[in-house]
């Protein structure tokens, strides 16, 4: 997640305690997350952003937004789309959060590193 530029750590805060693990990419924001999944369910039913955002009251420029992750929709907002492409605000948040969960970054290597051997547990 990049820092905006106008938010700073807090001192003794969590960005400022020991660092034992190996630094990891930042993880991706919830709404850059939810842009993806809602573009994913759109397209899988072959929609344009016009007929999705008509059936969930937006303008077709903001579901744009939505879908890139420039713009943070209320709650509201993503229940309505969630309607708009058949489904409930649980079961896209359970979506989101498995695509969150997917998406847990590797730790980064350095170019000098020795390779690694990552295991994951079934």
């Amino acid at each position: 997640m990049t820092e905006h530029p106008r938010l700073h750590s807090i001192p003794g805060g969590r960005d400022d305690r020991p660092r034992h693990k190996q630094p990891t990419a930042p993880e991706p924001l919830w709404r850059e997350v939810l842009g993806d999944r809602l573009r994913a369910l759109r397209q899988e039913q072959r929609e344009t952003l016009v007929e999705t955002a008509g059936r969930a009251g937006i303008s077709p420029q903001y579901l744009s937004e939505v879908e890139r992750g420039r713009k943070e929709p209320s709650s509201e907002m993503i229940a309505a789309l969630a309607g708009a492409l058949g489904t409930t605000l649980g079961g896209l948040t359970e979506q989101v959060a498995e695509d969150l969960l997917g998406r847990r970054r590797a730790p980064v290597r350095h170019p000098q590193a020795a390779p690694t051997l990552l295991l994951r547990a079934a």
